[in-house]
């Protein structure tokens, strides 16, 4: 029998909000974090919007002292800011530095997609090429491995269980919470602590840019600028970010007696082959399908039972693809479509931290009965038209909203599903 998988914990750092109560308020206000970032005028950017967390160096310096600072940027501040609030609001805390107690039954898995770029780019390159690698400290190393993530955050917590970091582009978030999942069903942790995160860097989104596909039209009206399921899209925003989840087996939950957001009822991964029409930035629509199909199967639900879908829905030509896509996978008509949102609408793209971003916004809706608006898409695309009245346009009471479709699909053709549950005691 495989153990019930529960969220006891969130953290959130937004473009729109930091902390849950700011981000559910921004959510139901339909706030945009999108803004004009002067630099990518001066870095001569066609695209000069993104969603960058406000105030984050401040939000920071509250967190951690000026030793564990040194060591914390922008991708690893995100996740380890979002971790603390995370574990602190599954009522734990955060133990001292000196305190030889390991939490063996915990782990973490925390991903970015691309990571400690700006490291990268302001201090490692530019001080290899003066020739002064000595005065590039001790602390380089793990501000720019992929791991220095997780394994800050282990640190933090004291988490003695498997501490990883996972990467899959757009799906890394997502992925993270469903390996997180799998762990604890197999009983090989009791909890862990699991999400994503991205850093704020041009040197992250340069490429991008070159590829025209992030937005370029709206400069001069950012919080217009990301338009998913739009007529008028023209790209995603670029955006940055983190979130993390506090994932436990119920038993262990309940014996502590943890406050219950949702439950997990189900979740999957795979990979459309880059064939059958995925490419390596686009997905094979049968290998979308059958990720939607498999996490449904997993969750033991009817694909009926879905009330809603937090869709991938970027703001660009795949936004039709991906509604058809999930129409065919739960046989579901215009007429009896489960409502559909994007919080890209509000935050732009977080790339790496997009789903772990999402599911806390997914997770908060159901946990209190509405859906936010999918701000810019009062026009939508002339191929979705017959979806408009499940596209809310403004907050929405949903009171019995009981389960809730997260969707992740990433460069590389590659897919992710979790079904959520409202948490009900009985």
């Amino acid at each position: 029998m495989k153990k019930r998988v529960v969220v006891t914990g969130m953290g959130v750092a937004a473009p729109n909000a930091h902390g849950l109560i700011n981000f559910e308020q921004a959510l139901r206000e339909g706030r945009s974090g999108i803004r004009f970032i002067p630099l990518l005028r001066e870095l001569n950017f066609s695209c000069q919007i993104a969603g960058v967390p406000e105030n984050f160096d401040e939000i920071r310096n509250e967190y951690f002292d000026h030793e564990k600072l040194l060591s914390i940027n922008d991708n690893i501040g995100y996740a380890s800011v979002s971790a603390v609030d995370a574990w602190i609001d599954a009522g734990f805390k955060i133990p001292d530095s000196d305190d030889d107690t390991v939490d063996w039954d915990t782990g973490v898995i925390a991903g970015s997609g691309i990571g400690g770029m700006d490291t990268i780019a302001h201090t490692v390159v530019p001080m290899i090429n003066e020739g002064k690698v000595r005065r590039m400290g001790s602390r380089i190393v793990e501000q720019v491995m992929n791991s220095g993530t997780s394994g800050r955050i282990g640190g933090l917590i004291a988490a003695g269980n498997q501490v990883t970091s996972n990467s899959s582009a757009c799906s890394t978030g997502n992925e993270a919470i469903i390996e997180a999942v799998g762990r604890i069903r197999l009983g090989l942790a009791r909890r862990m602590v699991a999400g994503g995160s991205e850093g704020a860097s041009p040197y992250i989104w340069g490429g991008f840019d070159a590829m025209r596909v992030i937005c370029r039209k709206y400069n001069d009206d950012p919080a217009a600028g990301s338009r998913p399921m739009s007529a008028s899209a023209c790209g995603f925003v670029p955006g940055s970010g983190g979130a993390m989840l506090v994932l436990e087996d119920l038993e262990t939950a309940q014996l502590r007696g943890a406050r219950i957001y949702a439950e997990v009822l189900g979740g999957h991964v795979n990979s459309g082959g880059q064939r059958m029409g995925g490419s390596m930035t686009a997905p094979n629509p049968e290998g979308v399908k059958r990720c939607i199909l498999a996490a449904i199967a997993d969750a033991g639900i009817d694909p009926a039972e879905i009330d809603a879908i937090n869709g991938h829905l970027t703001a660009t030509y795949a936004d039709p693809y991906e509604i058809k896509n999930w129409a065919a996978a739960l046989g579901r008509s215009p007429e009896n479509f489960p409502f559909i949102n994007s919080t890209k609408s509000l935050i732009g793209h977080c790339l790496g931290a997009a789903g772990a971003i999402e599911c806390v916004a997914t997770i908060l809706q159901i946990h209190k009965g509405f859906l936010h608006p999918s701000i810019n898409s009062a026009d939508v695309h002339p191929d979705i038209v017959q979806y408009a009245d499940k596209i809310p346009q403004k907050c929405m009471n949903y009171p019995q909203l009981r389960i809730i479709a997260k969707a992740g699909f990433g460069f590389g053709d590659v897919n992710s599903c979790l079904i959520f549950k409202k948490w009900e005691e009985k």
